[in-house]
């Protein structure tokens, strides 16, 4: 059982059957670096009854600066089992889910059959597999949110909550629009973006995939609170819900 202590506070806001509702709720995190991390944390401290968290990655010294699971004790451990543990000791009531794999075109519907989440939070960093994760996320009437760039940027005061449809400036969130529109999708994903134009990345480096990525600048804040806020939009809908 969860420290009663847990819900005391929260229930001063949500009220019982806020408390009640998140207990009965199912997210399904998908990506835990620098904007899942906190988000899956968030959510267990606000007592969420089941959390589904998909990572595929490791614990590197380079996530030092910004990522929640990454401490000097945790270099190479798996983000999914360190973030597990650490929501499995301030929430043992939550019913944790935990997939050690890399998203996929080909197993994306079989994770969403399988966990039937509430909701799902899309954290994900390659572009493939968060537009692949949105439209299959759609097509089951599933209510999603997504994180776009939060890399490369300084300004706290730039985050906007929306539409992905209605966003700007930020790159990763134009390649998003384009992709989600030319497979037919509209409105209808929520997004967190930056407003802030970002900073220009290192040059592309290989990775243990062997495809070169491109590295960009990060401060510990700005991808926690994107994090945050995704969190904060489902934990949200779910206490305001009438159903």
């Amino acid at each position: 059982m969860a420290e009663p202590g847990l819900f005391t506070r929260t229930e001063i806001l949500v009220q019982a059957a806020g408390v009640e509702r998140l207990r009965a709720a199912h997210v399904l995190l998908v990506g835990l670096g620098g904007v899942g991390g906190f988000a899956a944390e968030a959510l267990g401290r606000a007592g969420i009854g089941r959390l589904t968290l998909l990572d595929h990655d490791v614990v590197a010294p380079t996530d030092l600066n910004r990522q929640l699971p990454s401490t000097q004790e945790t270099m190479g451990e798996k983000k999914v089992t360190v973030l597990g543990q650490r929501i499995g000791s301030i929430n043992p009531e939550c019913r944790l889910v935990l997939l050690d794999c890399f998203l996929t075109p080909k197993n994306t519907p079989e994770i969403l059959e399988q966990a039937q989440p509430d909701w799902v939070i899309d954290a994900i960093d390659s572009l493939n597999s968060k537009v692949n994760l949105l439209l299959a996320a759609r097509a089951r009437g599933l209510a999603v949110v997504s994180s776009m760039g939060a890399g490369g940027r300084l300004d706290p005061t730039r985050l906007v909550v929306g539409d992905v449809m209605d966003s700007t400036i930020c790159p990763l969130a134009r390649e998003v629009r384009r992709r989600l529109h030319r497979r037919g999708q509209g409105r209808g994903i929520w997004a967190v973006w930056s407003t802030e134009p970002p900073a220009p990345p290192l040059p592309p480096e290989p990775t243990p995939t062997g495809r070169p990525r491109s590295v960009n600048g990060t401060i510990s804040y700005l991808p926690a609170l994107f994090g945050m806020t995704l969190a904060g939009i489902v934990i949200r809908s779910i206490v305001t819900s009438t159903s």
